[in-house]
């Protein structure tokens, strides 16, 4: 009887001894926690964006190696020079690339200025490299160039079509300098991430959904629309307001 007593507490609550891993505190990736200020998890570091991506990490890593950045040599390019792609890539050239290479890619940025050499990308050395391997380059960085992987996989390939276009091998023509004065934000910074989820966590549920709970709007609240009677008493009412 004593063994009944000591088990039976046991077995009545609502503990479960094999879970599983079934039931457990989680969130999902990408997923909004409580309200909009507070954050959600990102994507871990050098995982795949679910639109792909040329070469995830765990494939070829981001040491700024020559082997290294060879073994992109041969990716291809899937962004056509399109004059979206290319105004894309001036931005983003011009914010992360002029600064050294210059506005024309001719190696004569401001900060040769002091002290960095001036490396010139419209040398025929240059325009033999395939899109694939100056991706790389940009990926993984090599020598006096660190890497630019702050620039995204999409933005990436419009740069090196505006970085073509620069070298004139792609009969393109594009414009060159800055986009706008210092300080101007905009469209002429880059804006947010392309290579978040376009679909909403599994079980996520929005609280502010306009396509499902926004109430219909309201009939115009005029004198027009309103009963003879109600109206009545809005011009007795209108009457005493202005004795």
């Amino acid at each position: 009887m004593r063994t009944i007593a000591l088990v039976c507490p046991f077995l009545l609550t609502a503990c479960e001894w094999f879970t599983d891993f079934k039931r457990q505190p989680s969130i999902w990736t990408w997923e909004q926690v409580k309200d909009s200020t507070t954050p959600s998890r990102g994507n871990p570091q050098m995982s795949v964006p679910i639109g792909g991506t040329a070469v995830a990490g765990y494939q070829v890593s981001y040491g700024a190696f020559p082997a290294t950045i060879d073994s992109m040599a041969g990716l291809r390019n899937p962004t056509a020079a399109s004059d979206s792609s290319l105004a894309n890539g001036r931005k983003y050239f011009q914010i992360n690339c002029a600064v050294c290479h210059g506005d024309r890619a001719m190696g004569d940025g401001p900060a040769t200025g002091y002290g960095m050499p001036g490396i010139n990308l419209t040398t025929d050395l240059t325009k033999a490299r395939t899109d694939g391997y100056i991706f790389g380059m940009i990926r993984n960085g090599r020598g006096l160039m660190p890497p630019y992987n702050r620039i995204e996989e999409l933005d990436r390939w419009d740069v090196v079509n505006y970085l073509r276009a620069l070298q004139g091998v792609n009969g393109k023509t594009v414009p060159v300098g800055p986009l706008a004065a210092p300080g101007v934000t905009g469209d002429k910074v880059p804006g947010p991430t392309r290579l978040g989820p376009n679909q909403p966590a599994p079980f996520f549920k929005p609280h502010n959904n306009a396509a499902t709970s926004a109430p219909a709007p309201a009939p115009a609240d005029t004198a027009a629309t309103r009963p003879d009677s109600a109206r009545s008493r809005m011009d007795s009412t209108r009457a005493s307001t202005i004795r």
